[in-house]
C-alpha cells in the first residue's frame, strides 16, 4: 500500500510572505482566512504549513495549521482556524485580522497524511478535524473524481458544524449535543462505521482520522473493531 508521499524539503523550509484577501464565516467560533501566496508551490489534500506571526516587538509566534482548499494554480490557500480561547495566533486572525494584512508561511509540509487522489478514501473527523479532509472532497469534486470517497464527521450541533453548506451526499454527519428533529443525538459509534466498511470497495478503504486525541484514538478502536487494517489508517492529531 502506497506509505509516506515525499516533501520537497527545499521548497518546504523556504518562508513566503503571504497576504490575507478574503475572512469567510463559518460557524459562531470558526472562520476561513483566505491567503494569497504567490510563489507557492502547490500541496496535496491533507498536508499542512507552518505561520509565523511577527509582532512589531519582534515578538514571534509560529503554528502549524491545515490547508483547507483543494490544490489548484490561483496562487491562493485557504486555512479554516477555530477561536480558540487565548489562543494567541487563533485570536489575532479573528479579532484584529483584515484583508490586506501579512504574515508568513512555510510549506506544504508532511507526505504522511496527504491523499493524492488515488486510492478510495474513507474520511473520520470531530470539530476543526474537517478541515484536512474537506480539501480532500474539494480535490475530489474539482477533478471529478471517480475513486470512492466517504466522509463521517462529528460536531456538537449543525450551527457548528463546519462547512455546513457544502457538505454533500459523501458526508454523514454525527452530532453529539443537539440535532435536527427526528436525527439521533451521540457520539460517533460503531453503527455509524460498521455500514461505510460494509460497503467499502473491492480494494478496501485509505482511511483518514482528524480531530483531538481522544477522538483519534476512540475512531481508529472503531475502525479496527469494524474490521479495517491498522495499516490503512492515517491519524492527523491536535490538542
Amino acid at each position: 500500500m502506497p506509505g509516506r508521499i515525499a516533501v520537497n524539503g527545499e521548497v518546504a523550509a523556504l518562508w513566503q510572505t503571504a497576504t490575507l484577501t478574503e475572512i469567510r464565516r463559518e460557524t459562531p467560533h470558526a472562520a476561513t482566512f483566505r491567503l494569497a501566496v504567490p510563489r507557492w508551490a502547490g500541496h496535496l489534500p491533507g498536508q499542512h504549513l507552518m505561520l509565523r506571526l511577527t509582532a512589531p516587538d519582534g515578538y514571534v509566534a509560529q503554528r502549524h495549521y491545515s490547508i483547507a482548499s483543494a490544490p489548484d494554480d490561483s496562487g491562493h490557500i485557504e486555512l479554516t482556524l477555530d477561536h480558540v480561547p487565548d489562543g494567541e495566533v487563533s485570536g489575532w486572525f479573528h479579532t484584529v485580522a483584515r484583508p490586506g494584512d501579512t504574515l508568513e508561511v512555510r510549506g506544504p509540509l508532511s507526505g504522511f497524511f496527504a491523499w493524492p487522489g488515488d486510492r478510495p478514501a474513507l474520511l473520520i473527523g470531530a470539530g476543526s478535524g474537517i478541515v484536512p479532509l474537506m480539501s480532500m472532497v474539494r480535490h475530489h469534486r474539482r477533478r471529478g473524481l471517480t475513486v470512492p470517497l466517504r466522509m463521517l464527521v462529528s460536531a456538537r450541533s449543525p450551527e457548528e458544524l463546519i462547512y455546513a453548506s457544502e457538505l454533500g451526499t459523501e458526508t454523514t454527519p454525527v452530532f453529539t449535543r443537539s440535532a435536527p428533529q427526528g436525527v439521533p443525538v451521540g457520539r460517533m459509534a460503531a453503527a455509524h462505521v460498521a455500514p461505510l466498511l460494509a460497503e467499502q470497495p473491492s480494494t478496501g478503504w485509505e482511511a483518514y482520522i482528524c480531530g483531538s486525541n481522544a477522538f483519534a484514538e476512540h475512531a481508529s478502536r472503531l475502525l479496527v473493531s469494524a474490521g479495517q487494517p491498522t495499516d490503512r489508517i492515517r491519524i492527523e492529531r491536535f490538542g
